[in-house]
C-alpha cells in the first residue's frame, strides 16, 4: 500500500436480488467503501491479517533477499526473515507485533520496534494479553528456554511451551521442561512436576482465578486444578470451564468406556464421547455433549440423551439458554435438530448452527446439489456457488441477518435479501460483523486495493 487514499463514498441503494428475502419489511442496503490502499508487489498472501476491528491490514512483503512488515501501507524494517505466522495485530486492534530473523538472531519487533536478540523464539509467539497492553513469548539462549513478558525474561528451563494469558490480562502461565519432567509455571513460580503436561490443556477460568490442566503420571492422567490434582482416568479430554467459572468438565476414558465428568463427578459410560464440543449453557446450569453407543450418537442435553443419529458435528445453546440446536447425518444427509425436532435435510452444512441473540431465530449455511443457501428458521434462501467463512450472523437486536456470497467469480454481502457491490474476494481473517443494529462492516478487494466497506440497512416505508 504506497499510498493510504482518501475517503470513496459509494451511496447505492441496491436492489433486491429477487424477491425472496428471509425479512419481511423492505429494505434498501448503502454501501460507503474506505480505501486502505493498493497492495505492494512481493506481498505474501498467507501472512495478511486483518485486524479485529475490520479497519486494519498488515502483510509481509518479499524485497529482494529481505523481509519486511506492511501495515495500512506503511512499511516497517527489512530482516532477513519474518516468522510463518507473520504479523499479529492486538485484541484492541492498535498494535502490531511479529518476530523476524536477523543474521542467526530472532527478536520480537512490538510497534515497530525490535526487541533483544535471542538464539531462538517460540513458534506461537508473540501473544498480547487480552487487554492489549502486555506482549509474551518463549525465548532460547543457548541450551536454555524462558519466558519473555514485556520484555523481561523469567526463569531458564530445558524447555518452555507457548504461553497464554489470564482473561483479566493479569497472570501468565506455560509448561516448562526440567530435566525429563514437566511442570506449569504462573506467573514466574513453578508448580508440580509431572511426567507430561497434555498440550493445549492449559486453561484459565473465565474470571482468571482459577488454572487447570491435564497431567500425565506413569500410564493415568488426572486434571490438576489450582495446583490439586484429581481422579486419574486412562484419558482425558478438552477442559472446559463454565461461563461463570464454577464448573470445569471434561471427558474421561474408564477403562474401555467414555464418561464425562462435571466437578469430579462422573456421569454414564458410554463407547465415545465427542470431547472436544462438550458445552455449557451461557447460564452454565445446562450442559450437552455428543455421546456414542455402539455405531449411534446421542446428542446428551442436562443427562438425557436425544434420538439415535449416525453422527451429530456441532452443538450450541441460545442466549437465554432455553433451546438447543445441533447439526446430525442420517445415512448421506443432514439435519438441524432444535430442541428434539428435527428439520429439513440437506446435503451437507456449511457453519454451526446460530441463534440470534434474542434466542427466537436459527440461521445455518446446508449445501444442496452443488450449491450452498442460507437456512434461516427452518426456510431456506437463494442457492449461491458459495457462502462466506463465518456464515450468517444476526444483528445485535435480531432483526437481520448478513453473510457474504460467491456467485460466480464474485463476492457480495447479502443483508435481509439485498446484495452489496462485486468485490474480487473478502480479505482472509477479515470478519462480517454489525457495528450496530443497522450498520455492517468487512475487508475486501477490488482488484490490487483493499477496501474497508460499510453497509448501512433501512427500513422503506
Amino acid at each position: 500500500m504506497q499510498k493510504i487514499l482518501s475517503y470513496s463514498l459509494l451511496a447505492l441503494f441496491i436492489c433486491c436480488l429477487c424477491c425472496s428475502c428471509q425479512k419481511m419489511a423492505p429494505v434498501t442496503l448503502t454501501a460507503q467503501e474506505r480505501s486502505l490502499g493498493e497492495v505492494l508487489p512481493g506481498i505474501v498472501y498467507k501472512s495478511l491479517t486483518v485486524s479485529p476491528d475490520n479497519s486494519h491490514v498488515a502483510y509481509v512483503v518479499k524485497q529482494a533477499d529481505k523481509q519486511l512488515v506492511v501495515v495500512d501501507g506503511k512499511t516497517g524494517l527489512a530482516y532477513d526473515g519474518i516468522g510463518e505466522g507473520g504479523p499479529i495485530f492486538s485484541p484492541d486492534s492498535q498494535r502490531v507485533a511479529y518476530w523476524a530473523r536477523q543474521g542467526d538472531k530472532y527478536l520480537i519487533v512490538v510497534d515497530g520496534k525490535s526487541g533483544t536478540a535471542y538464539d531462538g523464539i517460540g513458534e506461537s509467539a508473540p501473544i498480547f494479553s487480552p487487554d492489549s497492553q502486555h506482549v509474551a513469548y518463549s525465548s532460547q539462549q543457548g541450551d536454555k528456554w524462558f519466558a519473555v513478558v514485556d520484555g523481561k525474561p523469567g526463569p531458564a528451563y530445558d524447555g518452555a511451551g507457548a504461553l497464554i494469558f489470564s482473561p483479566d490480562s493479569q497472570h501468565v502461565a506455560y509448561v516448562a521442561i526440567q530435566g525429563d519432567k514437566q511442570l506449569v509455571i504462573v506467573d514466574g513460580k513453578p508448580g508440580s512436576a509431572y511426567d507430561g503436561i497434555i498440550e493445549g490443556t492449559l486453561t484459565f477460568s473465565p474470571d482468571s482465578l482459577h488454572l487447570a490442566y491435564v497431567a500425565d503420571q506413569g500410564d493415568k492422567q488426572f486434571v490438576v486444578m489450582d495446583g490439586k490434582p484429581g481422579q486419574a482416568y486412562n484419558g482425558i479430554g478438552t477442559l472446559v470451564f463454565s461461563p461463570n467459572s464454577q464448573h470445569i468438565t471434561y471427558g474421561a476414558q474408564q477403562g474401555d468406556k467414555w464418561l464425562v465428568v462435571v466437578d469430579e463427578k462422573p456421569g454414564p459410560a458410554y463407547d465415545g464421547i465427542a470431547d472436544t464440543l462438550i458445552v455449557f449453557s451461557p447460564d452454565s446450569k445446562r450442559i450437552a455433549y455428543a455421546a456414542r453407543q455402539g455405531d449411534k450418537w446421542h446428542m446428551v442435553v442436562d443427562g438425557k440423551p436425544d434420538p439415535a443419529f449416525d453422527g451429530i458435528s456441532a452443538y450450541i445453546f441460545s442466549p437465554d439458554s432455553q433451546h438447543v440446536a445441533y447439526s446430525a447425518g442420517q445415512g448421506d444427509k443432514q439435519l438441524v435438530v432444535m430442541d428434539g425436532k428435527s428439520g429439513l435435510t440437506y446435503d451437507g452444512f456449511g457453519s454451526i448452527p446460530l441463534f440470534s441473540p434474542d434466542g427466537q431465530h436459527v440461521a445455518y449455511v446446508a449445501k444442496q446439489g452443488g450449491k450452498w443457501l442460507v437456512v434461516v428458521d427452518g426456510k431456506p434462501g437463494l442457492a449461491y456457488d458459495g457462502i462466506g467463512e463465518g456464515g450468517p450472523i444476526f444483528s445485535p437486536d435480531s432483526q437481520h441477518v448478513a453473510y457474504r456470497i460467491k456467485q460466480g467469480k464474485k463476492w457480495r454481502v447479502v443483508a435481509d435479501g439485498r446484495v452489496s457491490p462485486a468485490y474480487d474476494d473478502f480479505l482472509k481473517g477479515s470478519k462480517l460483523v454489525f457495528d450496530n443494529p443497522t450498520t455492517l462492516s468487512t475487508l475486501a478487494r477490488r482488484g490490487n486495493t483493499v477496501y474497508r466497506v460499510e453497509l448501512t440497512i433501512t427500513e422503506t416505508k
